[in-house]
């Protein structure tokens, strides 16, 4: 399956988000973008699926595919456009649940993740992070952009890249071997998220 254009994830954080989630999705979508995750994990169910459902109908406005974090449940819900599970995770069960046209992706820290993702049936995987961020320091050092393209060129799915990833990032990441780049805090604290978005897209060469 070819990832949503541009290839550009946004990932939702609503404990750093400037606005609420539903205005900085509309933002990010009359920016350029055409892929939004909903990653509110500690949401209550009803709430997430509330939620995802109100993004989903506006992501078909702008011909948006509007997935969420780990919940395949919330997915099949809502009419989400495919799920982003964590590494390990299981594609396979999530698309006897959500259909063969889900978008399906995994989470990938180092090449035992790619490997089981491939496996497994995804479409892609985040690899992460790419340079240093504060949205994910747990995960350990940044992977710079020589890893990135060392594990992209062995990887037989598409690898997106996120953590740290800015406007001026973009074609450095392009040109490491990426199918394209996920940002969560970049979008999420800006003052003003389309901009920021429409930046992103321009740096993927398709503004």
């Amino acid at each position: 399956m070819k990832l949503p254009r541009p290839p550009l994830l946004v990932i939702s954080d609503r404990k750093v988000a400037r606005r609420p989630l539903a205005e900085i999705a509309e933002a990010c979508f009359a920016g350029g973008c055409r892929w939004l995750s909903l990653r509110e994990k500690d949401l209550p169910h009803d709430e997430r699926v509330a939620l995802l459902r109100a993004l989903v109908a506006l992501g078909d406005k702008y011909g948006a595919r509007v997935t969420v974090h780990e919940d395949v449940a919330a997915a099949k819900a809502a009419g989400a456009g495919g799920v982003h599970l964590p590494a390990g995770g299981s594609p396979a069960a999530a698309r006897q649940v959500l259909g063969a046209a889900a978008l399906i992706g995994l989470s990938a820290h180092d090449y035992a993740d790619i490997v089981h993702a491939e496996t497994e049936g995804a479409d892609y995987v985040t690899l992460s992070p790419i340079f240093a961020t504060a949205s994910k320091p747990s995960y350990g050092p940044a992977l710079g952009v020589d890893e990135l393209a060392d594990l992209a060129a062995k990887s037989l799915i598409p690898v997106v890249a996120l953590g740290g990833v800015d406007a001026a990032a973009v074609g450095s990441c392009l040109a490491a071997g990426a199918a394209g780049v996920a940002v969560m805090g970049a979008v999420m604290t800006a003052a003003d998220p389309r901009a920021v978005t429409s930046a992103l897209v321009a740096g993927l060469g398709l503004a």
